[in-house]
């Protein structure tokens, strides 16, 4: 089809002018002398992360040996007042006050993003439990002495979070000291119901338990039980709340996860193991944190009997933050990133690891095969980094977009080696080189500094408005979410210090300052160019005041994309609220030959004025000024749009530019949505093809469902591909649910919606979506079809927009309205059903001791009530 060639040669003739994209990959070779380009070698990074992580960790494991060590001291030598109360005093304005309360004086410090008192610790109480009991003034005196010791640990290592003790009485005591969150409604914080807390005071049992979750007003019976062994409720009432929570009320008084970590405590030093957490919402507002958790264990005798309980359990938090800034985040470019997963294939590190919940109380348990499009080689990937083999290997996979809107194929190199937990990297073929900046005393004194005057706002009314990504060029450099002030920030850091420091990392920050003028009379609203050192320059200046990117390339999405395909990436446009304009955003990577060497150091591309190019398309897909068409054609798209339907559509399958005026309030969208009788045609015709993906870390809002009586639920609860795995049962998520069951079944009424704990108060909930990404096929560029829709038909052509992402249709219109179709949808929530992944359960398991005291026998009762709700 000959309009999409003339389509094709004019889209790639205006752009190569305007963008400058010659000169810009000219200016690169003129420059050479201003840096290095340098190999990344996968294996040796991998193994240099992973070595540095665990310097880090083993940092935070010897503070958390020193804290249960002296904790297990200060317990064994403490003397037990039976006596023991607290003794209140009235204040001058007839208040009473506890003298053991203590007024202080808080600072904010970042690192916290809380204001703290390093000269105490704090303790925090669960409101269920009387401060006043001996039990707890006890357990108050003792661990007093430990305020020394995490001050020690602070000064050793001032990298240090927040260090905790949790006790098995449910007492907290944290250092540094910081107000308790006070919310408006009730605080059911306790320690004990916190993930970090439960993977260190439990230990694997062979045993699965299943929970019927619902809370029926009257009873009602099962059809039928799971297992053959619980005996002691009737059949009748199985499912009965009321009776079950009867039941169930045996399981407080004997403490059963005491019982349970018995023979964890008979073992001794064998079962004092540093565990790490999956990642989870810190509850003092740090963020999302993993913790370091080591049981503490009473060491005092009971005659000539050892003891066998747990006193608690000590954590130290480790932000994720601090783990990412040992990764080599810019030499890697773009789209190469380092992830880390545990023994579970559940990620700690990924850059796709965002939880769209804020406030979520459970740890993320996110497998590595569900945040990237899974396929055998990463199965194998996953399977030989949970059994600790390290490897490398090249393959061929999907890539979905940072939007998750579309979906296309790429090739990487990725590479693993196992640390404390196993580390793997993906690095794209053409991020096998990268630029690292090599000037000279000269160039640092003089070049640098003028080229940085084109930074200063009062150039920018002539050479457009410079973004600068928030990155630390240097440690002494403020960060600011604000661009004009992160941009005053540096630019008064070079005028006292030399400008070297701020060209540590991937490339030099001015390289891509290029002038790019000619503008409207193309149809332009912006011409811009994103380097990968941090700059982007949108012009006009004018034109800057509605750029909505993210000031940081690497995390745009149109700087992304671009690097991962050839050619002109058009990407489907947003309308501005102000004026009404559209603006299709198209972006090209500028490929540098350096010395034999492929590099992709910037992007530039253009914002199209929708009214403009649509004019210029229809013209195009016309028989004006063809003197070759001749009389032959009898319709176009410009004369003939009531017969005739022009579309141009992305590779996601979205509609860019159409010829029908009333489309144009629908540029942008699924073209499922506009013409699904068409895009039905285009995806039999295998014109498009379609990948389903599942989205597990979705939020939505909270399904009405008040007829069954089900009780709220607010807690985790475990996916199919979970419960068909034996190893979830080992987790520590396990005993979450457990636990957080027990309690529910205690204050039943104060886990509605209306009361929820501590400061997770949003109204959504964590869910699972299914999402359809579209994409080409490779079978051909051009399609002819006849689509047949019984009472009618309708021929249509197909022709792919070459160095582009866009697919040219054109179609007659149907004249029966409609055809029987499958509606095809790019986004619905669904019902996950998978299959159990491959696991790797813990080295030891402290499932007995022939020690374990005669108390325990009522386990067995214990595991029978909660099989009888099945």
């Amino acid at each position: 089809m000959h309009w999409a060639r003339r389509i094709e040669q004019e889209i790639d003739r205006v752009f190569q002018h305007i963008t400058g994209v010659q000169q810009l990959k000219g200016i690169y070779n003129e420059e050479r002398r201003r840096f290095s380009v340098l190999k990344n070698h996968p294996r040796r990074i991998v193994e240099k992360v992973a070595l540095d992580i665990e310097r880090l960790l083993a940092k935070k494991r010897k503070a958390l040996e020193r804290l249960a060590s002296e904790a297990e001291r200060l317990q064994q030598e403490h003397l037990w007042q039976d006596g023991i109360k607290v003794k209140y005093s009235m204040d001058g304005e007839g208040e009473v006050e506890n003298p053991s309360h203590i007024k202080l004086e808080f600072v904010y410090d970042p690192n916290f993003k809380n204001n703290v008192n390093y000269s105490y610790t704090a303790v925090q109480i669960p409101t269920d439990i009387y401060k006043g009991a001996p039990v707890i003034l006890n357990e108050l005196n003792w661990t007093q002495a430990l305020e020394k010791v995490f001050m020690e640990n602070s000064r050793e290592d001032p990298s240090l979070l927040w260090q905790a003790f949790g006790s098995a009485t449910g007492v907290t005591r944290y250092y540094p000291a910081t107000p308790w969150k006070t919310p408006d409604k009730i605080d059911l914080y306790d320690v004990r119901r916190r993930p970090w807390y439960i993977q260190g005071a439990s230990s694997p049992k062979d045993m699965v338990i299943l929970v019927d979750w619902r809370s029926l007003a009257r009873c009602r019976s099962i059809p039928a039980y799971l297992f053959p062994q619980p005996s002691s409720l009737e059949h009748d009432t199985g499912g009965c709340f009321e009776a079950a929570r009867s039941q169930c009320f045996c399981v407080f008084p004997q403490e059963y996860l005491d019982v349970l970590g018995r023979p964890m405590v008979l073992a001794g030093s064998e079962a004092k193991q540093v565990q790490w957490t999956n990642v989870y919402q810190d509850a003092l507002g740090l963020g999302m944190v993993v913790t370091g958790t080591l049981p503490v264990f009473n060491l005092t005798m009971n005659g000539n009997t050892k003891n066998q309980l747990i006193l608690g359990v000590m954590g130290v938090d480790v932000h994720l933050d601090e783990i990412k800034r040992l990764t080599p985040r810019y030499s890697l470019g773009a789209n190469g990133y380092i992830f880390a997963i545990d023994p579970n294939g559940y990620l700690l590190l990924h850059p796709n690891l965002q939880p769209k919940l804020v406030n979520l109380p459970e740890p993320v348990t996110l497998d590595f095969l569900d945040a990237e499009v899974e396929d055998n080689n990463k199965e194998e990937i996953r399977r030989q980094m949970i059994d600790g083999r390290p490897g490398e290997m090249q393959v061929k996979t999907f890539i979905k977009s940072i939007d998750e809107v579309t979906c296309f194929v790429l090739f990487i190199s990725a590479c693993w080696y196992t640390a404390p937990c196993s580390l793997g990297l993906v690095l794209p073929l053409y991020n096998e080189y990268y630029m690292q900046a090599d000037l000279s005393d000269v160039i640092r004194s003089v070049s640098v500094l003028l080229d940085m005057q084109s930074l200063l706002p009062s150039s920018f009314e002539s050479s457009g408005h410079v973004f600068l990504a928030p990155r630390e060029y240097c440690k002494r450099l403020q960060l600011s979410d604000n661009n004009t002030q992160f941009l005053q920030n540096f630019l008064s850091l070079m005028l006292d210090i030399s400008p070297d420091c701020c060209y540590k990392q991937s490339s030099v920050p001015d390289t891509g300052d290029v002038m790019i003028m000619n503008r409207y009379r193309y149809g332009f609203l912006a011409v811009f160019a994103s380097t990968d050192g941090g700059i982007t320059r949108v012009f006009p200046n004018i034109a800057a005041e509605l750029w909505d990117e993210d000031p940081e390339p690497f995390n745009s999405n149109f700087y992304r994309r671009s690097l991962d395909n050839k050619g002109y990436m058009f990407r489907p446009p947003s309308r501005s609220v102000e004026n009404g304009t559209i603006g299709i955003l198209v972006s090209s990577a500028v490929d540098v030959n350096i010395g034999g060497k492929l590099l992709k150091p910037a992007v530039v591309g253009v914002k199209l004025d929708l009214e403009a190019w649509v004019d210029k398309f229809k013209i195009l897909a016309s028989n004006t000024s063809d003197s070759r068409q001749g009389t032959s054609c009898e319709m176009d798209c410009e004369v003939n749009t009531d017969d005739l339907l022009c579309y141009l559509i992305d590779d996601g399958g979205f509609l860019v530019m159409s010829n029908q005026r009333d489309h144009w309030k629908k540029i942008g969208l699924f073209f499922g949505d506009v013409d699904p009788n068409l895009m039905h045609a285009l995806y039999n015709n295998s014109i498009f093809a379609r990948r389903q993906t599942f989205q597990y870390q979705s939020a939505c809002e909270p399904v009405s469902s008040s007829h069954t009586g089900a009780a709220t639920r607010g807690i985790f609860v475990p996916s199919v591909a979970d419960l068909l795995s034996l190893a979830w049962w080992t987790s520590s998520v396990a005993w979450s649910v457990i636990q957080q069951l027990l309690y529910g079944v205690v204050y039943n009424s104060w886990l509605y919606q209306d009361v929820l704990v501590e400061s997770f108060e949003t109204k959504e909930s964590s869910c699972v979506t299914i999402q359809s990404q579209f994409y080409f096929t490779n079978t051909t560029n051009s399609y002819n079809v006849l689509q047949d829709c019984g009472n009618c038909s309708r021929l249509f052509h197909a022709k792919r927009i070459e160095g582009t992402n866009l697919l040219f249709v054109v179609a007659e219109t149907l004249s029966c309205g409609s055809c029987e179709i499958e509606r095809l949808t790019q986004e619905n929530p669904c019902e996950v059903l998978s299959n159990a992944r491959y696991r790797k359960g813990p080295t030891s398991c402290f499932d007995y001791s022939a020690l374990v005291s005669t108390l325990a026998l009522f386990l067995n009762q214990t595991t029978k009530c909660f099989h009888s709700y099945t």
